[in-house]
Parts: C-alpha cells; structure tokens; sequence
C-alpha cells in the first residue's frame, strides 16, 4: 500500500492525463477497426494492457525509485539477455524478429530496452556528475548505449534504434555536455545523415539496413504518385484522411477513408489520421496538447527531484514520449519517412503501451518520494 506522504506526493495531473489518453486510444481503435474480423480482439486486448499499466503505475510509485539504481547492472545484462533471445525463439514479422509469443500474446523486449537504457544511463550520469565531462565520459556512456543498440539493430530495428540513440544524447546534452561536443556532434550527425541518403538514394547496400528499411527512405525522397499500393499509398491515404477530417472530423465512426479501409495500419502506425478524419483539427489538437501536457508534468518531476537519478529518470522518459509523439505525427503528415514508431498510449500495442506506463510509473516515484510539485 502506498504511504500517506506517497499519496500526497502523487502527480495526480499526470496520472489523469495518462489514464484519459489511454482511454480515448481504446474508443479510438475500437473505431479503427470496424468491420475487421481479425482485428476484433484489438479494443479488448488493450483493454486489458490499460489495466494492467495503470496498476504498473501505482505499484511502481509505491517503490523508491532509488531502489532501481542498485539493481541497474542486473536490468540492463537482463535487458540484452531478452534482445539476444530473440534470436533463439523470436518470432518473424514483417522482415524482422522483433517478438516473443507467450500465451497468445507478442512480447517486444526492444520496447522494455527503452525504459532499461534509461535507467541505466541515469545511473552512470548521477555517479559521474562530479567526474571531468571530457571525450571518455561522453564514450562510457555511448558505449552503455550501443551494448543493447545494437542487438536492436541486428533485428532489424531501425526506429527503435534511433530512438535509443536520442534518449542518449538527449541524457547526455542534460548532464553537462560542453559546446565543442555538441558542435562536433551536430557537424558528424549531419555528414552521416547526408552520406546515408546519398547512399540510399543510389541504391548502395548498407550493412544493418535492410532493404525494405532503404525503400522508406527513397519512397520519402522520391515519392511516385501512381503507387497503388505499399508504404507510399498508406502515406497518400493518410493525408487524405487528415484533409478530408476538416476543423471539427466527419464524427466518430463516420471517416470514410477508415470505415472503407483505403487507411492501411490505422489501429497503430495511422491512428493519428484516423483520429483526424473523425475529430478533425480540433480533436487533433486537443490529443497533442494532453500528450504535451505529459511531456511538461513530466519536466517538472525532474525539476522537483531531490537528486540527479530521479531528475535524469524523468527527463528520459519525457525526451522518448515526446520524441515518439513527434515523429508519428511527422509521418503521418509526410515530413518524415515511414518508422513504424507509434503514437503514445493512443495507438494499438501492448509492449508498447505498457513499457511508457513503465516510465511513466518511475517518474511518478520520482514525484511521490521528492518534495510537493507546485500545480
């Protein structure tokens, strides 16, 4: 049970928030796959995953999040030990191993590697405060980094690999990076970019990217406007969908693009322009408000932290929801090429939704262990 103080303590804004966007993603695919009888169990699966995540988030804001830290080397060696797992008894789809299958239900290790990564990485950032932040610093921690990258990448992973890279430099930037790094850092990230695109564009073989994976990129640089099918008809459908929502959406369970099915993937990777086509910009806007309005609650946990751990525990969590939410809306308005990343605790997906509610749950410790947050 949790104390009296930890009640008091409790983000209780944040808690809401979370609660009524998971919520709304449950109304939301229940609309989305209308009429799909292999998707029938969707609306009840998360259901499901929505209990279990608000029950993860009092359990863990019972816990000190202190306790974690001593327990960081054993999560991340238990953390790669899953990713290598993968490759034993993963199953495939959609060009990659990404999941195990337990009980009829696909377990996704690379999504619990987020939330490990983060941990891990606040802990060495809180015991190296006082250390020179010199290019040895700056390599421990990529290095702690890159141990359970890679085994994402080697799925192959690539969004999910990005990801953890940013929650990296993002913990990095936080923690006392000088100007110089960021400055050689920003010049190195921009040549490597440029490179890759080059090479993508040319039809050059990268080693660790498949093909499928340098396809999104050439269909987003060079888009063919007569496709009929794949990822670059899914992208037309999906602007479709958004224009045809207008200010205030057609209403709920009248889009046509997603009743009809012209809307690929809508349940996950374009419940975004579902959500547009049906509640228009104004429903849009409200969603993204209350997903920025956890990214802040968020914030201002790590501002209110009585130590380095707890801050850099929720400013990681705030830096991969907001990165998420930033990048599946940039998808799905065709600003960014196809990750398959998807939009936090809307869209379908039960490793997903549980490994934010994770965050989620440290970040409320965080809060409820650290002195009152100003409301």
């Amino acid at each position: 049970m949790l104390r009296r103080e930890t009640w008091r303590h409790f983000d209780y804004w944040l808690f809401g928030t979370v609660l009524l966007l998971s919520v709304f993603g449950i109304v939301m695919i229940r609309s989305a796959i209308a009429g799909n009888a292999e998707l029938a169990t969707s609306p009840r699966n998360q259901t499901i995953f929505v209990g279990l995540g608000l029950a993860l988030i009092l359990v863990l804001a019972a816990v000190n999040y202190r306790t974690w830290a001593s327990t960081t080397r054993l999560l991340y060696v238990g953390g790669i030990v899953l990713l290598v797992g993968i490759y034993l008894i993963g199953d495939a789809a959609f060009g990659s191993t990404r999941w195990f299958e337990v009980g009829g239900i696909n377990i996704q290790p690379s999504e619990l590697g987020k939330i490990i990564l983060i941990i891990a990485l606040a802990n060495y950032f809180s015991n190296t405060m006082d250390d020179p932040h010199n290019l040895m610093w700056i390599l421990k921690s990529f290095a702690i980094t890159m141990g359970m990258t890679i085994w994402v990448l080697l799925q192959p992973n690539l969004s999910t690999s990005i990801v953890l890279v940013v929650i990296w430099f993002s913990m990095l930037w936080i923690s006392g990076l000088e100007l110089k790094y960021i400055l050689i850092f920003g010049g190195l990230a921009v040549a490597v970019v440029a490179l890759f695109l080059v090479l993508i564009v040319n039809g050059v073989e990268i080693p660790l990217i498949e093909p499928y994976q340098m396809q999104r990129v050439v269909n987003f640089v060079y888009p063919d406007p007569n496709a009929t099918h794949g990822e670059q008809y899914n992208i037309e459908q999906a602007l479709i969908s958004i224009g045809s929502g207008g200010w205030f959406g057609a209403g709920y369970g009248n889009g046509t693009q997603v009743q009809l099915r012209f809307l690929k993937v809508r349940h996950t990777d374009f419940i975004f322009s579902a959500m547009a086509e049906e509640f228009g910009f104004i429903g849009t806007a409200i969603v993204m408000a209350l997903l920025i309005f956890v990214v802040i609650r968020c914030l201002f946990v790590a501002r209110k932290s009585m130590d380095t751990f707890g801050a850099l525990i929720a400013y990681g969590i705030a830096t991969l929801i907001f990165f998420q939410m930033a990048v599946n809306i940039g998808v799905n308005l065709k600003v960014l090429p196809v990750t398959g990343l998807t939009l936090p605790f809307v869209s379908y997906g039960g490793s997903s939704l549980l490994s934010l509610v994770l965050g989620i749950g440290l970040v409320e410790s965080v809060a409820a262990h650290s002195q009152t947050l100003d409301f």
